[in-house]
């Protein structure tokens, strides 16, 4: 089961999703205000290290769902929600739900480090 399905199964017309596997495009998507985001460690044009401390500053949840290791990110970044792929659709409607309550109610709580790490592994 892919992201998109996942959320979409979960929490259907409650969310917009956006889908990409473009380093640029993602960027340019991210300048507008996004609820949280979802983003692989590696995509077309690079890794999406920049991405993510851009949204870290901007307050906006984001979790890396990669088959990277936590322990790829750079150390600025090594307290951020990871999933590991493949992922269990559970752990991805999780996080994208909270995110969602926590931007209405005003409140940033951030998921533990590396909530969901090892999720669907063998």
């Amino acid at each position: 089961m892919d992201i998109e399905a996942a959320v979409m199964d979960h929490l259907g017309d409650r969310t917009e999703i956006i889908v990409t596997n473009n380093l640029r495009e993602a960027q340019g998507l991210a300048a507008d205000a996004v609820h949280c985001a979802l983003l692989d460690v590696d995509v077309i044009g690079g890794k999406t290290f920049d991405l993510a401390r851009e949204l870290r500053q901007r307050g906006t949840p984001f979790a890396f769902v990669s088959g990277s290791l936590p322990s790829d990110l750079p150390e600025e970044l090594s307290g951020a929600a990871f999933v590991r792929k493949p992922f269990r659709p559970r752990d991805i409607v999780g996080f994208v739900s909270t995110a969602l309550v926590q931007q209405e109610d005003g409140h940033l709580h951030m998921p533990p480090a590396g909530e969901g790490e090892g999720a669907g592994a063998p």
